[in-house]
């Protein structure tokens, strides 16, 4: 089966006019998260002052755009969006008498200055900052970690765009899951702030991104907290208490930024994490093929890994070969026969491969013997360094959710138990029944305890922890 064949597979019931136009849209936001595009209609954009692009300015340092998205519009957009991570079907379909947003909420771009610890470099980067409008002064703030994306500017910021009342946000452009982090916490009276990361978004200026790589994650995503929280303060805003929320990527960039900011006794009051990886060495081992897990209690089989798992693995080499200066990582890691593929993908995030050649998989891109014995410095330093950055081993000593889907595609309940049992006693493994990657994420948003085994909905949570 050609690559395209299989990253469309089971996406056929879209309708044609929702797909997005060229091959490289069409098939990028599948690749990260197994859905196709969306096209949601924003009719009221409500952009606060409107300038000739109608995008807003707050007149505030470290802000330069901004904009207003009424609570009915929000409501509007999940509704849409919500199908294309309730697949396969766990939940109830949204219902905005439920779930409905109840603020106006005002989308701020933040953008400072980073350091990377592993090059030194100084870096612009950009995140976003939403609130709520008409709500107290003093509100609990969230701190959001997005998953993977490969593609440059489907990032965080990118909803501001939405000043545009023309503007549609697509599956294939745009980061829907912060769209539902903004509409469960923002929309309902909380503050988010969520960093784009280092390689994405509008200041890249050709930069490779830090996948995985915690000194450049954790100061990112430092950094832009700080200023959204010094935006939130010109703006009239205080945080009460400090949230932080992450899925797949973006949660052991949570877990990494919990640990940072307890070792400056910096006080959280909960955090949670859907479809975790913990420890890098050992989810490469199971994309590889090399680990494999015994079923789930009570699940009868498991799902294959997805096509875009070796993407993730080409970014990680690159950005590791980037950061922390391994010259010839990515050579030496890859098979020989993907090593072409696999640097230009880095180098530009296209689809756009030779449909005519093989395309590898997680199991069959690393040259022989990876795991087994010696076969590079570069490969060896690259293991070393994975090993050091690995966030399971951690004594949390405030609130910890772990949510992991029985049925997720890209990790496996068994990459998650080791950090349940070594992080004491205020850590709660949530499992969801069915739960697909992307469903895992929407059920901790919008699930109920007969979705999360009992437990509430993360917003539920962080309402009775302040």
């Amino acid at each position: 089966m050609l690559l395209s064949e299989k990253l469309v597979a089971g996406s056929s019931d879209r309708k044609q006019e929702d797909k997005p136009k060229g091959e490289v849209d069409r098939l990028r936001r599948a690749l990260v998260l197994g859905a196709g595009a969306l096209a949601a209609g924003w009719q009221d954009a409500n952009a606060a002052t409107s300038t000739g692009s109608g995008i807003g300015t707050s007149g505030v340092d470290g802000v330069d755009r901004s904009c207003r998205v009424s609570a009915e519009r929000l409501d509007r957009l999940v509704a849409t969006a919500y199908p294309l991570f309730n697949k396969p079907a766990i939940l109830p379909a949204f219902d905005a008498k439920t779930h409905g947003a109840r603020f106006d909420v005002d989308l701020h771009r933040i953008v400072t200055l980073t350091v990377s610890p592993e090059t030194g470099e100084n870096l612009k980067v950009s995140g976003l900052l939403a609130l709520p409008v008409g709500a107290k002064t003093e509100v609990p703030l969230v701190s959001w970690q997005h998953g993977t994306i490969l593609s440059f500017d489907q990032v965080p910021s990118n909803l501001t765009l939405l000043a545009d009342p023309a503007r549609e946000l697509t599956d294939a452009v745009d980061s829907l899951e912060t769209l539902f982090n903004v509409h469960r916490f923002a929309a309902q009276g909380y503050a988010v702030v969520a960093a784009d990361y280092v390689g994405k978004g509008p200041f890249r200026d050709g930069h490779g991104e830090a996948y995985a790589v915690k000194g450049t994650t954790v100061r990112t995503c430092l950094d832009i907290l700080a200023a959204g929280q010094a935006a939130m303060r010109k703006l009239g805003f205080s945080a009460s208490k400090l949230f932080l929320h992450g899925w797949s990527q973006g949660a052991i960039n949570t877990q990494w930024l919990h640990q940072a900011l307890r070792m400056q006794s910096r006080p959280i009051a909960g955090t949670a994490v859907a479809s975790p990886f913990n420890d890098l060495n050992q989810a490469w081992r199971f994309w590889a093929g090399v680990q494999t897990f015994p079923l789930p209690h009570g699940v009868a089989s498991y799902p294959e890994q997805p096509n875009w798992i070796s993407l993730c693995m080409m970014v990680a080499l690159g950005s590791y070969e980037l950061q922390y200066g391994l010259k010839g990582l990515m050579k030496s890691a890859i098979r020989p026969e993907y090593q072409d593929l696999a640097v230009k993908f880095w180098t530009d995030y296209k689809i756009d491969f030779d449909q005519s050649k093989p395309f590898p998989t997680g199991a069959d891109l690393l040259v022989p013997g990876f795991f087994d014995h010696f076969t590079a410095t570069q490969n060896s330093a690259f293991l070393r360094h994975f090993a050091a950055n690995r966030a399971t081993y951690w004594a949390y000593d405030s609130p910890i959710r772990f949510e992991y889907g029985l049925a997720d595609e890209a990790i496996h309940p068994g990459m998650v138990f080791p950090a349940l049992v070594a992080g004491g006693g205020l850590v709660t493994g949530v499992p969801v029944a069915g739960g697909s990657h992307r469903g895992t994420f929407i059920s901790g948003l919008y699930g109920d305890t007969s979705t999360l085994s009992k437990y509430e909905n993360i917003v539920k949570w962080f309402n009775s922890l302040h």
